[in-house]
């Protein structure tokens, strides 16, 4: 799985360059994740400090020389702005599935940034990575993921009641799978 590679590799879609995270882009994670709107349904509070962001870079720098994490930028080609971030976790050893997970900063909701980036990982996972199966999981309330993540062809296989307590409340989750075969019916 990308043996001897010291960075994730980019990938490109029409508007957008899915690509490796520097120490340049920190204030842009910042602002994505201390904004409570994007961060409503996320696993984790809004970030209050700059050092928070500067923690979650040295995180994804060090899952990915693990090979346990792939979380890439997504930036807007015409500026290299990280408006967002993409991300393939819980990887498996054998190659056999993933969990799935993007953000967007919330001036650029309503585009169509988030199914063009998250399309484009989903097809590295199917291709290069010969993944068998994504898995992704969303508040029930969250209707612009589950437009995302179905649109792509994801079925919806079950609901957990009561899954997360974040921001001072109790989530549901929404659990979806896509198999190879169907990515490749859909595509």
């Amino acid at each position: 799985m990308l043996i001897g590679a010291t960075a994730l590799p980019t990938l490109e879609t029409t508007r957008l360059r899915l690509r490796w995270m520097t120490e340049a882009d920190v204030p842009a994670l910042f602002e994505l994740f201390s904004n409570p709107e994007v961060t409503r349904y996320w696993s984790w509070s809004a970030y209050t400090e700059m050092a928070q962001a500067e923690k979650l870079l040295r995180d994804i720098h060090q899952c990915f020389a693990e090979r346990s994490l792939f979380q890439w930028g997504v930036a807007r080609r015409e500026d290299d702005r990280v408006v967002g971030t993409c991300t393939l976790a819980e990887l498996s050893g054998q190659r056999w599935r993933a969990t799935l997970g993007y953000a967007l900063n919330r001036a650029y909701w309503g585009h169509g940034y988030g199914r063009e980036a998250v399309s484009r990982v989903v097809e590295f996972g199917f291709t290069e990575l010969e993944l068998h199966r994504l898995e992704a999981d969303v508040d029930p309330r969250n209707a612009g993921s589950i437009k995302v993540i179905e649109g792509l062809g994801f079925q919806r296989e079950g609901y957990q009641r009561e899954r997360y307590f974040l921001n001072g409340e109790i989530q549901d989750a929404v659990l979806y799978g896509l198999l190879r075969p169907e990515w490749r019916a859909v595509k």
